[in-house]
């Protein structure tokens, strides 16, 4: 059998799964584009987040891009003016909960930045007039459940966006939202 593979620009709304028993109203991956039947979402991102998602009909290639070996770097919107000090301890790794357990996350790449133009609006979290936002991008190669978000809460800054805008070498830069590309591996 000859496998596919594909990268998603996922939008806000959306889950990452093709079927959801719990509750049926909710817009899955399949209403995007007609994938072939055995496709699976390489790792996830919650239905809040939005970005960059490979989606794959091979369960090993699945395994390998999920591993530390492959960086997944996120850009995300905080409530507030983030400091450098907050950088630098997520740069350090922040304790987390995580399945009802305390861990302390590795070490990874975090830096404030100005907001990236290939980005876009995205839907309105919230009006400017609640106060200032700011920018940071961060690249792991762990990716537990809602991880960035549980980080960047544990240093006093909450995510109000979060998109994954790079997962190895596969960038989301050029991507329309909600555009399919079928790739070679």
């Amino acid at each position: 059998m000859q496998h596919q593979h594909f990268l998603l620009y996922k939008p806000a709304g959306y889950i990452s799964q093709f079927v959801y028993e719990k509750k049926r109203n909710k817009k899955k991956l399949g209403e995007l584009y007609n994938f072939p039947e055995e496709t699976m979402a390489i790792g996830r991102l919650d239905e809040n987040s939005e970005g960059l998602l490979m989606l794959t009909t091979d369960g090993k290639i699945s395994e390998e891009i999920r591993s530390a070996h492959y960086e997944k770097q996120y850009v995300v919107q905080v409530d507030g003016i983030i400091t450098q000090d907050a950088i630098d301890q997520l740069k350090n790794g922040v304790e987390i909960g995580v399945k009802g357990e305390r861990l302390t996350t590795k070490e990874c790449v975090a830096a404030i930045i100005d907001k990236p133009d290939y980005v876009g609006e995205g839907y309105r979290i919230r009006s400017d007039r609640h106060g200032p936002t700011s920018w940071l991008t961060i690249t792991l190669t762990q990716g537990k459940f809602r991880q960035v978000r549980k980080m960047t809460a544990a240093v006093g800054f909450p995510t109000l966006r979060l998109i994954r805008i790079r997962i190895g070498d596969w960038k989301l830069e050029g991507m329309k939202v909600g555009e399919v590309l079928e790739i070679e591996l």
